[in-house]
């Protein structure tokens, strides 16, 4: 069998995260979203260089924000520009989950014209979060058909 090019339990494309407090956030994800951890490479300060983990089968590359490397998280930019979706089984469970463990409701849980139940969080560090439950399929015709009518009124 010929070795693959792609990392074992990788996807072709994978997020990398740069995170102020790694650590903790890797303790975070496991409490939000049922995170497995899947690798920690600490350096002599006891800080993540490369951690990885796996949410909902995808695996989540991470380390803490070092500027020598140019690597900087959400906290020291002021925001990120990217929002992390996961599909999840039970939108409401996970949203709930989320929340208790110490993310920020952005968008509530609701039914959305393409075709998910959806709600957003903003994770401690910086991150916004969409989560969704597939709860119907919608052909394109129909779906831009709803999203007219959602935002023009017709």
């Amino acid at each position: 069998m010929e070795k693959s090019h792609i990392y074992p339990g990788a996807n072709s494309i994978n997020c990398y995260l740069n995170i102020k407090n790694c650590n903790e956030a890797i303790e975070f994800y496991k409490k939000a979203f049922g995170a497995q951890e899947k690798l920690r490479l600490l350096m002599p300060d006891g800080k993540i260089a490369h951690a990885e983990i796996e949410i909902e089968g995808s695996l989540v590359m991470m380390g803490e924000e070092n500027p020598e490397w140019g690597t900087r998280s959400p906290i020291s930019l002021g925001g990120s520009p990217i929002t992390l979706s996961i599909y999840v089984k039970n939108v409401d469970e996970a949203f709930k989950r989320a929340l208790d463990a110490g993310a920020k409701e952005v968008m509530p849980v609701k039914n959305q014209f393409y075709g998910d139940k959806t709600g957003q969080v903003l994770d401690p560090f910086g991150f916004k979060w969409h989560l969704a439950t597939h709860i119907e399929d919608v052909d394109q015709k129909e779906m831009q058909s709803r999203m007219d009518q959602l935002f023009t009124g017709k």
